[in-house]
């Protein structure tokens, strides 16, 4: 295990390179498994399209997925005087900070968000919308109840409608903002894994977007394990970082679920885990830290800060069964199907892999956070298979082209 003052060496310049903006895939392709597929395996590349996927794992691999569903997050709303001001959902407040439990609330919720015109929205100053929701019409209301930390309330008549339902009928889709255009109705399908679930993610775990439902099948027939977990992508994911040392970077917290029968396959599963996406990988290795706190720390809420995984040399740290198994007896404990947690592990050059053997994911930003998890899996070979994906024309970003990559 490295020392913290190993990666309070990293230098954000060494992470840059030149991406070319017709690069950036602005739109999807029109058959999601024809995107191209570069494998990095024991210092090799090859190129492949993704419906080839099955063929290029092992029997009885396991792959966890990230089921996060995509909520239209951006709401538009018109004051009197013709303004416009929008609301851009980051994390609920209230009456939980759960996402799951906030989306089927039918009342009242309240979120931190992002406000685009905030100047023109006056303090004591109700917004109003109105929408459709099947045949019929519901207003939604939003007060700013807290300027600087802009918090706003969402309230809305009719009932027994969840505020997922809300969102879903005023809400617009949150493209990611390097594709620098507006949404479309073909984005509300696209921008969405064909697996996705549970309500909650303001930008898509985009490795899963691949995927199609022959593809999952194709991998059942090769008898590859699925697993489903869950993490609420969140805004911070495009955050970038400013900062020419690395760990100065104020890394996002995003909230994860896993369910006990997910974490009881996982914890007796002995063959490779594939993450698919890097959404899932933060998961899985937050999972396993958790388990090391609660071996070495006790009880303790589920929460991964940032460098929590670089602070253990001379600990002698369990195996991923181990780990597991120390969650699985605090959920047994506690009666749990499910446990709800947040992360802000920062995966860099030094971090030590304990769960994950592949990743699957896709080309990312130059001086990313995304970036620096992909050089600490491939043991620093991410300027190579960059420079390789950038020579074959493969496509960058959400909407871009995929690769698969194995630890040696």
């Amino acid at each position: 295990m490295f020392k913290i003052s190993s990666i309070e060496e990293i230098r954000l310049s060494d992470y840059e390179y030149n991406l070319p903006d017709e690069r950036i895939a602005k739109f999807p392709l029109e058959k999601r498994d024809h995107s191209k597929l570069l494998q990095f395996s024991d210092g090799r590349i090859s190129h492949h399209r993704f419906f080839e996927l099955p063929e290029l794992l092992p029997t009885g691999s396991l792959m966890a997925f990230n089921n996060t569903k995509v909520i239209p997050a951006r709401l538009i709303f018109q004051r009197e005087t013709g303004a416009k001001v929008e609301i851009f959902l980051l994390k609920p407040v209230a009456p939980s900070t759960i996402i799951n439990e906030v989306m089927i609330r039918t009342d009242e919720v309240s979120w931190e968000t992002m406000i685009g015109n905030l100047k023109k929205w006056k303090d004591g100053e109700e917004l109003h919308g109105q929408i459709e929701i099947q045949g019929q019409p519901v207003v939604i209301s939003a007060k700013l109840m807290d300027r600087e930390k802009k918090v706003v309330s969402f309230s809305w008549t009719g009932e027994n409608i969840p505020f997922v339902s809300i969102v879903e009928a005023s809400g617009e889709v949150p493209l990611p903002p390097y594709l620098n255009r507006e949404a479309t109705e073909e984005d509300r399908p696209r921008y969405q894994t064909v697996y996705s679930k549970k309500e909650g993610a303001v930008a898509a775990p985009t490795a899963g977007l691949h995927f199609t439902d022959e593809v999952l099948e194709n991998l059942e027939k090769k008898g590859v394990n699925k697993e489903f977990l869950t993490l609420h992508v969140s805004a911070g994911t495009f955050q970038p970082i400013k900062s020419e040392k690395v760990t100065d970077h104020a890394m996002h917290s995003e909230q994860v679920v896993i369910e006990l029968s997910t974490l009881e396959r996982l914890a007796a599963h002995p063959e490779k885990i594939i993450a698919v996406g890097t959404t899932s990988m933060r998961t899985l290795e937050s999972l396993y830290w958790y388990g090391v706190r609660l071996i070495k720390e006790g009880d303790k809420q589920f929460f991964i800060p940032k460098l929590y995984p670089y602070e253990h040399e001379g600990y002698l740290l369990p195996g991923r069964t181990e780990s597991f198994k120390a969650v699985l007896d605090l959920m047994n404990k506690n009666n749990l199907k499910e446990i709800t947690g947040s992360t802000e592990i920062f995966i860099m050059p030094g971090y030590d892999f304990q769960v994950c053997d592949a990743l699957i994911t896709n080309f990312h930003q130059p001086s990313s956070t995304l970036i620096l998890l992909v050089a600490a899996f491939t043991d620093g070979n991410w300027r190579q298979i960059y420079e390789e994906a950038l020579n074959q024309d493969y496509r960058f970003l959400s909407y871009g082209d995929s690769s698969l990559l194995w630890r040696r």
